[in-house]
């Protein structure tokens, strides 16, 4: 019998609920029991492929090339299990759906409603990932904050499902306890708020997950137990932390995992988080610094700094550098200051190694490009991630072959030398408007060359990695790069697509057209970001 957990947010939105979701997983999991975790988000968009990571933080990929929001990363990565379709929907997906169905003829000729066929579109999906993850538990992520409009209809999913199987369902409210500075105590109010709030939506919270700079003490705690209708020991204290790889433990503190398994009826477990707790204890022993630099453009929004365009970046430096025994210090570099200015290059001499990753368009590009041509031309150990690939070989080809007009057909169609270009065939789902299907989505295999970096890294000649973007280095031009130097080292085997290229005789110089960091786990870093790690461990040799 599957039980389902419902986790929705209250108070404001970005408290928690993605890596409090992953971190219940990852206790149940501990535990014994097959757990996987979905991911609702309230927006129209089919998914997340079309939305601004400045806005929403960074499009994650999984295998089967669904592109979906950065939580069904924290999922994977907490879980160690690859994720599909089944384990993310939107608003505007599920109804695309119910939307398809009738016109199908698949509700046979009944009146279609928001109530109860959105809802129950919902509660299939649900139940389908559960199933075809043989799951125990199926962790459910409500995105939004419990009130507004925008995930009612989630609710109401959830209290469906509630009223049908009472004994196989829980909810979960992360909340917040503001700290006024002025005041300086911990305040309830805004929880009780918004228990009530999810209360006005047919449902009780059965745990509460007690958001707050610091730890909740007992007399919070008892406050919110008698205004929300709790038991104490169901307030659960999640406190800020170092590393969200702290927080399963943390809620451990507080019997979480065996709370739940009671609420359930179940058999409590003495089974714990040995090697987590391992590999967190190891990462907060971490010696000697490591500096590493990301020039990129979507983390500059306004006056503030949203590194969450770049999370599984951040994450797969972190995984690396604690296997090395590393601290890894990261610095956001602003791309569009090095367009602007070639004096603020220098910055980069202070770093131990430069990561340009993925993205779009134009804009940044040029200064992008001048950063790589620093770290080549100074060796300082680089790493690109698909747009930096794409990046490094129009630098090259326009500082190295000679081919002064090198560009993308993604800033110029009508330019003479595209050493990056979209392959024919995209080109027809281009003029047709057919952007998606223009993408090289989802897991592609890769065939590696002997004695290269890549293969170092890897170990082995086939390997297989995930992909985001339609423009390809362009054949024509591979041979004069291969005779200036350039090692191209992974190739996919069935269309003859350049994946991994590097140079050779510099401390570390690789450009990968997919993203590794997608792969990477906390307990199994991504070997080439071990391996850029290590070179940029290594200190540079003026």
């Amino acid at each position: 019998m599957t039980r389902y957990i419902f986790v929705v947010g209250g108070v404001i939105s970005g408290v928690g609920k993605g890596v409090a979701t992953a971190s219940i997983a990852k206790i149940l999991q501990g535990k014994g029991f097959r757990v996987t975790a979905v991911k609702i988000d309230p927006y129209v968009n089919v998914d997340a492929g079309t939305l601004n990571p400045l806005e929403h933080g960074e499009v994650f990929v999984t295998d089967d090339g669904t592109e979906c929001d950065q939580d069904i990363g924290n999922y994977e990565r907490f879980l160690n299990e690859n994720l599909s379709s089944v384990n993310y929907m939107t608003t505007g997906g599920v109804y695309y759906s119910v939307i398809m169905r009738e016109r199908n003829l698949g509700y046979g000729g009944k009146t279609v409603q928001v109530v109860p066929h959105i809802p129950q579109e919902v509660i299939d999906r649900i139940e389908k990932a559960g199933k075809e993850h043989k799951a125990d538990f199926v962790l459910i992520e409500v995105g939004g904050t419990v009130g507004e409009y925008e995930n009612l209809l989630f609710l109401e999913a959830a209290r469906m499902m509630k009223l049908a199987t009472p004994k196989q369902v829980l909810v979960v409210l992360v909340s917040y306890l503001p700290i006024p500075e002025s005041v300086g105590e911990m305040k309830t109010k805004p929880t009780q708020h918004a228990a009530r709030a999810l209360n006005t939506a047919g449902l009780q919270p059965d745990i509460i997950l007690a958001r707050a700079k610091v730890p909740v003490d007992e007399p919070r705690k008892s406050k919110i137990a008698t205004f929300t209708n709790v038991a104490v020991e169901d307030v659960i204290s999640a406190p800020d932390v170092d590393s969200i790889y702290e927080i399963p433990l943390n809620f451990e503190k507080d019997r979480l995992g065996n709370r739940i398994l009671k609420k359930f009826g179940l058999r409590e477990s003495k089974r714990d988080l040995k090697d987590w707790t391992k590999f967190v204890e190891s990462s907060k022993k971490a010696g000697k610094a490591v500096r590493i630099g990301i020039v990129g453009k979507y983390f500059e929004i306004g006056d503030f700094t949203l590194t969450d365009s770049y999370l599984s970046v951040i994450e797969a430096i972190k995984h690396a550098a604690w296997q090395l025994k590393r601290k890894p210090e990261i610095t956001w570099l602003s791309a569009e200051h090095y367009e602007k200015d070639r004096k603020f290059l220098k910055e980069l001499e202070r770093f131990d190694g430069i990561i340009v990753p993925g993205g779009f368009g134009s804009r940044g590009a040029e200064g992008k490009i001048r950063a790589i041509e620093y770290c080549r031309t100074r060796r300082i150990p680089f790493f690109g991630l698909c747009f930096g690939l794409q990046l490094a070989v129009i630098e090259f080809a326009r500082n190295v072959v000679g081919i002064k007009g090198a560009t993308s057909g993604e800033f110029n169609e009508k330019a003479k030398d595209k050493v990056i270009d979209v392959m024919p065939e995209q080109k027809t789902l281009l003029e047709k408007k057919k952007y998606g299907a223009s993408m090289r989505l989802g897991a592609y295999e890769a065939q590696l060359k002997k004695g290269t970096i890549a293969y170092e890294a890897y170990k082995k000649t086939m390997i297989s990695e995930r992909h985001r973007h339609r423009y390809e280095v362009n054949d024509t031009y591979r041979d004069a790069l291969i005779e200036n130097g350039m090692v191209v080292s992974g190739v996919n085997p069935i269309k003859n697509l350049v994946e991994i290229i590097e140079l050779k005789g510099h401390p570390f110089f690789v450009g990968t057209q997919f993203h590794p960091e997608l792969k990477s786990r906390p307990l199994t870093p991504h070997p080439l970001f071990l391996a850029f790690l290590q070179a940029a461990g290594r200190g540079r040799k003026k």
